[in-house]
């Protein structure tokens, strides 16, 4: 439509002129006045019906929707937005990054969409707070970099989820997680294993940890904690879904993961699902799942399950002057089993190990590795081939899957 940008920034700049004389107008009065307009523009400038309609969604897009990037929003393919200036946006679609042809027409209109975006979930970015995590209407993850820490001007990221949750079936068709062992972390869950999913930037982990907690029976009541609300557990209906929140202009009234998880042994919960620890909140959780809540969940940042391990250790360090010795045996205690999910060179995110965590012997924690990922043959460079293969080992910590009356 490069040969009516000139028409369209006409359109836009005669509703902006019309709502400033009427200073509001409902959704769907301005959709109905924006198609008159532009209908009437028709004739004149020969105008095709996908022209017309290219230019009424551009339109009310800039002034209810997100601007030029409201198409990449509600295109299903498109699964990342990565917007390194007003002038310079990368998007990530079937797991691999190109540069998109779209762009804000000035760092200034960029920066209005952000104050938008994050001024819907009642956050604050300005150039004293200049960073801060928020969320689309539809759930998808925002992070926002201002200047002067951006040093090409506003920086935005926007992670987007599927409209329908993934189930575990989809994750078996799309070869991210075998029957057997989709089947074994279903038993898991109902049994109530404290469950520790790991992996490196954009593996899943989310997406993971909202398919098995839609395993919870409906029974129970669950607590969500997250930094900003992406889970969408459907199964249960006695759900609590908690969110941080920023510390104001003056610094006040910041509420933190950690604060959520004390908040919420309060609030009776018979699991808690902890979006994801990054720091002394790590210790809150490993204790939440050594009192009596059974059958949590959380995940974490790292390359390996013995790096998370490793992570966890240090998370729980900066908060507590506790010995390595006494961190080791929480971790022990807390964790039953360990999930590891990585994205593999092919751009496939899979579950590449299973493990369980038996205890502490000679100061370090000892894993039990159930299922581990193993290439197959020589195929394609650009596809990896393989599977889950199940280590010989079996699970020694039965005591839950007993008294819940589950056999694998």
């Amino acid at each position: 439509m490069e040969q009516n940008h000139d028409l369209t920034e006409s359109i836009i700049a005669h509703v902006r002129d019309m709502l400033n004389e009427r200073q509001t107008m409902e959704d769907k009065a301005l959709h109905e006045y924006i198609e008159h307009y532009v209908f009437q523009q028709a004739d004149e400038h020969r105008l095709t019906s996908m022209q017309m309609k290219w230019m009424i969604d551009r339109t009310y897009n800039a002034f209810r929707g997100l601007d030029v990037l409201q198409p990449l929003i509600d295109d299903p393919s498109i699964t990342e937005i990565m917007i390194n200036g007003y002038d310079e946006i990368f998007i990530e679609q079937d797991g691999r990054i190109f540069k998109s042809d779209v762009q804000f027409e000035s760092s200034e209109k960029l920066e209005d969409i952000i104050q938008m975006i994050v001024g819907r979930v009642n956050r604050t970015v300005n150039a004293s707070s200049p960073i801060v995590d928020a969320r689309l209407q539809d759930g998808s993850r925002v992070n926002v970099v201002l200047p002067p820490i951006a040093l090409k001007g506003p920086t935005m990221t926007i992670r987007k989820f599927p409209e329908k949750p993934l189930t575990i079936n989809d994750l078996v068709e799309k070869d991210s997680i075998s029957e057997e062992v989709a089947d074994f972390l279903k038993k898991l869950v109902l049994a109530k294993y404290n469950i520790f999913i790991s992996g490196g930037t954009g593996s899943g982990k989310t997406t993971f940890l909202n398919v098995l907690s839609n395993f919870i029976p409906k029974s129970e009541r669950i607590i969500t904690i997250e930094d900003s609300a992406e889970l969408q557990i459907k199964s249960v209906p006695n759900l609590v879904s908690l969110e941080t929140r920023n510390a104001n202009t003056e610094g006040k009234g910041e509420i933190t993961i950690r604060d959520l998880i004390k908040s919420s042994l309060r609030m009776r919960p018979d699991r808690i699902v902890v979006g994801e620890v990054r720091g002394v909140e790590a210790l809150d959780m490993l204790q939440a799942m050594n009192t009596g809540h059974d059958g949590s969940l959380s995940t974490g940042h790292s390359n390996s399950i013995e790096d998370m391990l490793s992570r966890l250790e240090t998370m729980v360090l900066s908060g507590a002057n506790f010995p390595i010795p006494v961190i080791r045996q929480q971790i022990s205690s807390a964790v039953d089993i360990m999930v590891h999910l990585s994205r593999l060179r092919d751009h496939s995110r899979k579950v590449v190990a299973v493990s369980e965590v038996i205890g502490v012997e000679d100061g370090e924690v000892q894993l039990s590795p159930l299922y581990e990922f193993v290439e197959e043959g020589d195929g394609p460079v650009d596809r990896v081939i393989g599977s889950l293969k199940p280590t010989g080992e079996t699970i020694q910590n039965r005591l839950k899957l007993e008294m819940s009356g589950i056999k694998l």
